[in-house]
């Protein structure tokens, strides 16, 4: 008897996709290279108007090109942005229904090694950046969202800091989700909102320092008393 396995015969859309979309990132489409229109891709091709409209959309879904309409419309090669990231994360963290504590852990995992290297790489208006969200953060007074916000943007800056690309883009993405996961009641009452300043301090001496371990330990401790304090509480909540 015969073997077989069931065969798996890829979209005609997804197959031109895909030869565009290695194009772009190999380079031989750059920024700014403008794509034949939907009746010159189509002959080339040897596919349907419908099927090269589809792949296009799939690259302009993917944050690849941007296509405009009209008499002077077109696609044209871009660069991806953390927006298309953040969309896509945003969808799987609503999607899965991922819980508050797992994004916590996320920055757990990621932002002391941030601070690490943002004390080693930190230049001048990174450290203005930091200062400016940190002032922001300590006369919010009982301005909750004020206060949220500016605890967002100290955290974005720190990992902007680091000068890791795919740091930051990574937390620029999840950074939506992170506001979420802080906003939550009872978990920032005026003793927190202290405690979060004198952390947000020390890291920042050990950053202005350049002394990147402590920095790493500083902003561990820190971002690790967010993922306790939501673990306690969701714990709480079960056995209540």
């Amino acid at each position: 008897m015969i073997d077989l396995s069931p065969v798996f015969v890829p979209k005609a859309a997804d197959v031109l996709a895909e030869t565009l979309r290695e194009q772009i990132l190999n380079g031989r489409l750059g920024v700014g290279s403008l794509l034949p229109n939907e009746r010159e891709l189509s002959e080339r091709a040897g596919l349907s108007r419908t099927s090269v409209r589809e792949a296009l959309r799939i690259l302009e879904v993917e944050g690849l090109i941007a296509t405009r309409t009209g008499r002077n419309g077109g696609s044209e090669v871009v660069r991806p942005t953390s927006a298309t990231l953040e969309r896509s994360i945003g969808i799987f963290i609503r999607g899965h229904n991922i819980r508050n504590q797992s994004v916590l852990e996320v920055r757990e995992a990621i932002e002391p090694q941030a601070a690490r290297l943002a004390a080693l790489h930190h230049q001048a208006d990174d450290w203005a950046a930091l200062e400016q969200a940190h002032e922001k953060l300590l006369h919010a007074g009982e301005d909750i969202p004020a206060f949220l916000q500016a605890n967002l943007d100290w955290h974005v800056s720190v990992v902007r800091a680091s000068h890791n690309e795919l740091l930051i883009a990574f937390i620029s993405a999840i950074s939506s989700s992170v506001y979420a996961a802080t906003d939550l009641a009872g978990f920032n009452s005026a003793d927190v909102r202290h405690a979060v300043g004198v952390a947000h301090q020390r890291v920042m001496e050990a950053i202005g320092a350049r002394q990147a371990d402590s920095a790493a330990r500083r902003m561990g401790r820190h971002v690790g008393a967010y993922v306790h304090s939501v673990s306690t509480r969701d714990d709480v909540k079960e056995t209540a």
